[in-house]
Order: C-alpha cells, then sequence, then structure tokens
C-alpha cells in the first residue's frame, strides 16, 4: 500500500470527519482554515451539518436482499454514487495533486466531478483525468471575454455541463482569512508576509511540496484578453465585479447549449426563475456557509425548492454532508444527488488523490449501510416515507 493511503487507511479514517484532523496537522494554519472556516460568525458553517440531526428515519425491518443499486442518473449522466464533487477553489494549495487528483478519484469512483473556475490545474488536464463526467463552475472574474474563452474550452475540451454559481456577487467575511494574513501571504509584498511566515514554516512538509509544484499559480483557466491568466491574488477584488445576473445566465445559454447548472439556490422563487431562465438543475446551496452568514442550511431549504421545480428540472443540494446518512436524508427530501466538497477537500488536504479516493469509498459504504438499515433497495425507490422531517420546512 502507498504511503499515502496508509495516512488514510482504516482504522485511522474510518467516517470523514476523521480526515480534519490529519489535513490541519499537515497544512499551514492559514491554508486550513480557508478550508475549514466560514463567514462571519460561522452560524450557517454549524447549521449546515446539524441541521441532519433534526430529519429521523422511519426504516422498514425484516426485509432482505441480495445487494442495494446506489446509482442514478444526474442530467443524463448514469453515476454509482448518488454523491458528486463540488467546486472547491484553491484545491492545488491544499495538495499539487488538486484538482486532477479529485477528478481522477471521482472517475474511478464513477461518479462525477465540478472544476472551480478558482483553480491551480488546466481544464484539459483535470477532464482528461476522470474516466466520468467533469462539469466546470463558471464565475465571471476577468469579465465576459475571459468567461467566453472558458467556456470555449470546455466545450472542446469534452466538459459535460456548466454550473453557474450565483450566490458570490462579493466574497463573504471570513474572518479567519483576515487573521491568518490568507492575502498578504498570496500577494507580492515580501515585508506583509513576514508577520505570516512561522505557521507556514511549521508545515516543512506542505511547504516544499509546494515550492516543487512551483509556488503560487497563476488561474489557467481565466485568460484575461491581452494579459493572459489571471494571477491568484487577484481574484477578490475580481469577484465584486463578476456577479451572475439572470441577464448572464440567458447570454451564457447562448454561448453553452448543454446543461446549465444553476448553483446557490435557497428560495423557491429562485428556483423558478433558474428554470424559467433554462436550467437543466439548481443546486439548494448556501456556499458551505462561506457567503451570507445567518441564512438556512442547505437540507432545511431543500423542500422549498424542489416543491417549486415541480420536476421541471433537478435538484441537487451541497453543504453539511459528512455521513452517507445525510446523502440519504437529502435524497428522501427529494434531492437527486448531493455535491460534496469539505467531505472530500479534507481528503485531498491529508493525502491527494488517495485521500478523496477513501473519502467517497467511505461515503459509497455509508450509503450502501443505511440503505439496508432502512429496508430500501434502491437510491431511486427512497422518498419522504422513509423520514421525518420538521413540518416547517414544507415540500
Amino acid at each position: 500500500m502507498p504511503a499515502t493511503s496508509r495516512v488514510v487507511a482504516s482504522p485511522r479514517v474510518v467516517s470523514i470527519d476523521d480526515f480534519r484532523p490529519i489535513a490541519q496537522q499537515r497544512l499551514p494554519r492559514a491554508v486550513f482554515d480557508y478550508l475549514d472556516g466560514g463567514a462571519d460568525g460561522e452560524i450557517t458553517l454549524r447549521e449546515n451539518c446539524r441541521a441532519f440531526d433534526d430529519i429521523t428515519f422511519r426504516p422498514r425491518h425484516a426485509v432482505a436482499f441480495p445487494q442495494c443499486d446506489l446509482k442514478t442518473r444526474v442530467l443524463g449522466f448514469d453515476l454509482a454514487l448518488p454523491a458528486m464533487l463540488a467546486p472547491v477553489g484553491y484545491s492545488r494549495l491544499m495538495h499539487p495533486d488538486g484538482e486532477i487528483g479529485a477528478s481522477a478519484a471521482a472517475g474511478k469512483a464513477r461518479t462525477g466531478y465540478i472544476l472551480s473556475t478558482i483553480s491551480g490545474h488546466a481544464m484539459e488536464k483535470v477532464k482528461a483525468a476522470s474516466q466520468g463526467p467533469v462539469f466546470y463552475q463558471l464565475y465571471l472574474v476577468g469579465g465576459r471575454g475571459a468567461a467566453e474563452a472558458a467556456i470555449e474550452r470546455a466545450r472542446v475540451a469534452g466538459f459535460s455541463g456548466l454550473v453557474v454559481t450565483i450566490d458570490t456577487p462579493v466574497a463573504g467575511m471570513r474572518e479567519r482569512d483576515f487573521r491568518n494574513g490568507m492575502k498578504e501571504l498570496m500577494g507580492t509584498n515580501p515585508f506583509a508576509k513576514l508577520p505570516f511566515l512561522p505557521q507556514i514554516l511549521s508545515r516543512p512538509g506542505w511547504l516544499l511540496g509546494f515550492l516543487l509544484d512551483g509556488g503560487i499559480p497563476a488561474l489557467p483557466n481565466v485568460l484575461i484578453p491581452g494579459k493572459g491568466p489571471m494571477p491568484l491574488v487577484d481574484v477578490a477584488v475580481a469577484l465584486a465585479a463578476a456577479v451572475v445576473t439572470w441577464e448572464d445566465l440567458r447570454w451564457i445559454r447562448e454561448l453553452w447549449r448543454g446543461p446549465i447548472v444553476v448553483k446557490g439556490v435557497l428560495t423557491g422563487e429562485d428556483a423558478k426563475r433558474a428554470v424559467d431562465e433554462g436550467a437543466a438543475a439548481v443546486s439548494v446551496s448556501n456556499h458551505g456557509g462561506r457567503q451570507l452568514d445567518g441564512v438556512r442550511a442547505s437540507i432545511r431549504a431543500l423542500p422549498e425548492v424542489v416543491a417549486a421545480v415541480n420536476g421541471q428540472a433537478e435538484a441537487l443540494m451541497d453543504g453539511g454532508v459528512r455521513r452517507g446518512s445525510d446523502i440519504v436524508k437529502a435524497l428522501c427530501l427529494g434531492a437527486r444527488a448531493v455535491l460534496c466538497g469539505r467531505a472530500y477537500a479534507y481528503g485531498l488536504a491529508a493525502a491527494g488523490e488517495a485521500g478523496v479516493t477513501r473519502a467517497l469509498e467511505i461515503l459509497r459504504a455509508d450509503v450502501e449501510r443505511t440503505l439496508r438499515l432502512l429496508g430500501c433497495r434502491s437510491v431511486s425507490a427512497l422518498d419522504r416515507s422513509y423520514v421525518d422531517a420538521p413540518t416547517s420546512w414544507g415540500g
């Protein structure tokens, strides 16, 4: 067994939460807190996970079947697991494998991967690494010219769809990043970096890998016309000028003929508008608690959105998923599949591609075990009769 696989093998890692302390030990504080943290007081960050506790199961006992069917179909693609890997920016800072390692692990698990605009590896290499469907998550950083170029590259490379994130008119106030000097460490002023260098030097293994990987990369998928790749340090400023509007969705629809997912929907009103603008799917998401703090947990908003789209588009969900039982609960409330972010990113930070592979193994085993204990032979048979959820959630 390779050394990276041993790091995350059982019994050291038996649940998704077990990856977190390994990632924390390996990463500098600034990088770990970027992955781990949320906006403002991190209320929504915590609630995303806790809200799953408000849902309880209603199992059917004294039933048996030879195998469970975990397959689902999302946007026309058959997936072996009702969970895809969500876009996670700065993945290459967490581990040199970055987006390529995550995409490869998703493909081997026969599920989908969504590549963030804010990525360190070129989209063509990320797509080539996977045996499964790969989607491109689109921000308008760099303006429409850069977005048009990225959309065309995604088409030529064979990406399966676009995921348009609508909840980021500005970056959320992530207090940990400010306290850790993330802006200074990513900047070009060497004197501004000095107070924050001890945390970097305290993780020599990560630092060596980071330097051998070339240091802070530019963004290979954001090509500014006449200038080339956008520097990573410009992202926060660029996001403030890159809000996606409904009018932008019409323009994107003209450029991209494949399926479009609108990500960042928390209300029935926005869900209906997304369907009206041609979305094939909506993802119920509060950006992992990293944008507006104090909004509902994604799982709480899911029933309202499912009712609003009324079968006219597929409903996905992300936020707070740490166990296969969380995935099953989301499916019972109407999600076609979930998107996992931190659940695999902790694994990536801990051991690169091997960590993502292990995270997917854990989630798959969790989902199958939960189905068997519920007395349900297939994820396609899950519905609200298998759970009790607060009536105030609607749906």
